[in-house]
């Protein structure tokens, strides 16, 4: 079969590679009609997590179940599911509360409970380097699908695949960076980044009450994509203090909730990378800084954005003195699926308006390529195996 693979930073290409089998009695095999470029690939792609070996990328897909195993109960031939992108047993300590990114089971070579740079990780992800799994991803024509009594949902709608696929990422991602700020309805929401996650934080900020929802960004054409698509104000941080605009807007206190949708690939000068450099820094945490100064005293900063490394100047003075609630991590979409694919099925939420490249899978490099950097007004790509 086909499949985007993983060599080396900024080296991936499309390769025939063997078909995947069953290997457990709970497995399937799907047949892709869909997948997509996450920035979290991006992470793989440019170096900040490090993988070794040739592997299959990607977390983002959906298609239709070709293979069961004989364990499957839930599953049939020709069913068609959405996979969330946790490989999650459902059975352990951690899938039982709700927390399918720390599962016990699904990464036993490299799990641990210290959250380690290079051991001790969590649960294993789909396409996710070697220290999450190795599971190879969904960037393909086919993918093994492990625990599928439990990862999977099936789908019985006549939307189609774009209406659809996002449920597998980045709108339980943004839902969970709005959902863990427990909010009351009436709040102003800033979300930093208006890549696929920021804009689906920011829809989400709406349906859960927010009276004022604004996205931060430096790209013109994904501030416009956040007018368009989530009816946001926008702030570009090239042109504005984002700190001081968004106290303007709110009486000199901050945002009520202020969401890091960027993570460690912020936008750096030559001078933050030395800095991260002599530190053993992955990245910039520029923009979680950001939040905790742009959010109100008593307010809420949810991080949804990856950070890989230990860094030096976290403002934990100023957090205290704030007294600042923070939450970080994964998302849960095997707990929050089912929610969420009702809001899609009753049209709460549009999914399919932040696509800009809909190409096939032949093509992916060059998705790469635009996605990473920014090119073609590059938002979301969607590949078709």
């Amino acid at each position: 079969m086909k499949a985007l693979v993983f060599h080396s930073p900024g080296n991936v290409s499309v390769d025939n590679v063997p078909d995947p089998r069953l290997e457990k009695e709970d497995d399937i095999l799907l047949k892709v009609t869909s997948t997509a470029i996450c920035g979290s690939d991006l992470h793989i792609y440019n170096g900040f997590l490090p993988q070794k070996e040739p592997m299959t990328l990607g977390h983002e897909f959906m298609g239709i179940v070709d293979e069961v195993g004989r364990g499957v109960t839930k599953l049939k031939v020709g069913d068609r599911v959405v996979v969330p992108f946790p490989i999650a047993c459902g059975g352990c300590f951690f899938c039982q509360h709700d927390l399918p990114g720390h599962c016990e089971n699904s990464n036993p070579e490299k799990y641990g409970p210290e959250g380690g740079m290079k051991d001790q990780k969590g649960g294993a992800l789909f396409g996710y380097t070697d220290l999450y799994g190795g599971y190879d991803g969904g960037q393909a024509q086919y993918v093994r699908v492990p625990y599928a009594n439990n990862g999977p949902r099936k789908v019985e709608s006549d939307l189609s695949d774009e209406q659809l696929l996002f449920l597998t990422d980045i709108l339980p991602t943004g839902y969970a960076g709005i959902d863990w700020a427990q909010p009351k309805g009436g709040e102003t929401v800033a979300v930093f980044g208006c890549g696929p996650v920021g804009l689906m934080a920011q829809k989400v900020a709406w349906l859960k009450g927010a009276s004022r929802v604004i996205g931060i960004d430096i790209q013109p054409y994904r501030l416009a994509a956040a007018r368009r698509t989530a009816r946001s104000e926008v702030l570009n941080a090239n042109e504005v203090d984002v700190v001081q605009a968004i106290r303007a807007m709110t009486e000199g206190r901050g945002a009520d909730i202020c969401v890091d949708a960027v993570g460690m690939e912020a936008d750096r000068t030559a001078g933050d990378k030395l800095s991260g450099l002599a530190h053993g820094e992955a990245g910039t945490i520029k923009v979680l800084q950001t939040c905790i100064s742009a959010v109100r005293r008593g307010g809420v900063v949810t991080v949804v954005g990856v950070y890989g490394s230990p860094y030096s100047n976290f403002p934990l003075g100023q957090i205290f003195d704030k007294g600042i609630t923070m939450r970080f991590g994964q998302s849960t979409p095997q707990k929050d699926i089912d929610l969420l694919l009702d809001w899609v099925q009753q049209g709460k939420v549009q999914l399919d308006d932040i696509i800009s490249h809909n190409i096939p899978l032949e093509q992916a490099p060059h998705g790469y390529e635009i996605f990473c950097n920014k090119q073609d007004d590059c938002v979301k790509v969607v590949l078709k195996p």
